[in-house]
């Protein structure tokens, strides 16, 4: 079967729509890894443990801003992360 002719604006299309894919995907994979590490430090406790919730914070509003993760779904998460530090410091 002959291969199947594009417009250039297709091709374009294509192109532009592989590197926004790539760039969301690493936003994304970026904010959930700090969101992981945010909580294992919040779980161990620790005066580290705050720089680490603020570089999540950070990972989520960049994702949010890229539009790898929506913005009220980024501002929830940031919302709970706050919510389990305060509690484990409540706690100690």
């Amino acid at each position: 079967m002959p291969a199947k002719k594009r417009k250039r604006s297709a091709l374009k299309r294509i192109r532009q729509t592989e590197r926004r894919t790539s760039m969301r995907t690493i936003g994304r994979s970026a904010a959930r890894t700090a969101v992981r590490a945010a909580r294992e430090a919040i779980s161990k406790g620790g005066e580290a443990a705050s720089e680490v919730i603020s570089a999540a914070a950070s990972a989520l509003d960049k994702a949010a801003k890229r539009g790898s993760v929506h913005k009220n779904s980024a501002r929830r998460r940031r919302s709970r992360i706050a919510k389990a530090a305060t509690k484990a410091k409540k706690k100690t």
